[in-house]
């Protein structure tokens, strides 16, 4: 499916900490700390776990701190004030499965790519919808807002048939309550609220592929050398993969 060229306005700053294992949103003070913004609603790559935040994303910022002779302070925010933190050198630097694209791209820098992943549908089971084909401008369609799947959707199918929710627990739970036809979201997260309710599925054909990086501000760049740096050696050790596949079983 080709896709448009996106239209999105920048995002507008509204950060806030919902966790109290999370410290202060404030930007540290110290320089030995490295700020990591995140929403940890999107599993494997970041959710709450007891009184911690885990995942994908969080063990590779940690193995980036690591380093860098730094200590990760993670921040759990809204999905769509993160660029608009890091952008404001609120936070140092963003992970909670963050797409590249262009449009983000004119707003704060990425990281090398670390993680390809894809957009799939969620449906219940019995839907009349098979295939992507079968989206229409009449579809109702559920995003986590912010989220590359939602601009997607937004720009192919229009904004009235897109409904956003806050989180993509959110989206599901409303797909389950019969308020949309389907969800939106990535694969790995999709798999994991699949597992959680039962009647929905997953569609065999994927919506979109694209590639997960750590967003960081513009004209940062020193802080932008030494994370392409840190991550280049931990692929080359094996570490990055060692940490996905902890998470993610193949297919």
């Amino acid at each position: 499916m080709k896709k448009k060229l996106l239209s999105m306005a920048l995002v507008a700053t509204m950060a806030f900490s919902m966790f109290a294992a999370c410290s202060s949103s404030e930007k540290k003070e110290d320089d030995n700390t490295l700020v990591m913004a995140t929403n940890a609603t999107f599993p494997p790559y970041e959710y709450v776990e007891g009184s911690e935040i885990v995942g994908i994303d969080v063990e590779i910022a940690n193995a980036i701190a690591d380093k860098l002779g730094m200590e990760l302070q993670i921040e759990n925010v809204e999905f769509d004030s993160i660029i608009a933190g890091v952008a404001s050198d609120k936070y140092d630097m963003g992970m909670s499965g963050m797409t590249v694209t262009e449009e983000r791209k004119q707003s704060i820098n990425f990281s090398d790519t670390y993680a390809t992943a894809k957009q799939v549908i969620i449906v219940p089971e019995g839907s009349a919808i098979q295939s992507v084909d079968d989206l229409s401008e009449n579809t109702m369609i559920g995003v986590q807002q912010g989220t590359t799947g939602a601009l997607y959707a937004a720009d192919d199918y229009g904004e009235t048939a897109v409904t956003n929710f806050k989180s993509g627990t959110d989206a599901v739970q409303a797909l389950v309550a019969g308020k949309v036809d389907c969800v939106i979201i990535d694969n790995e997260p999709a798999k994991a609220y699949v597992e959680s309710n039962s009647g929905l599925k997953i569609l065999d054909t994927e919506y979109v592929t694209e590639e997960y990086a750590i967003c960081i501000a513009k004209g940062n760049d020193e802080l932008l050398e030494k994370v392409n740096a840190a991550l280049k050696e931990l692929k080359a050790d094996g570490t990055v993969d060692s940490i996905v596949n902890k998470y993610i079983t193949a297919e």
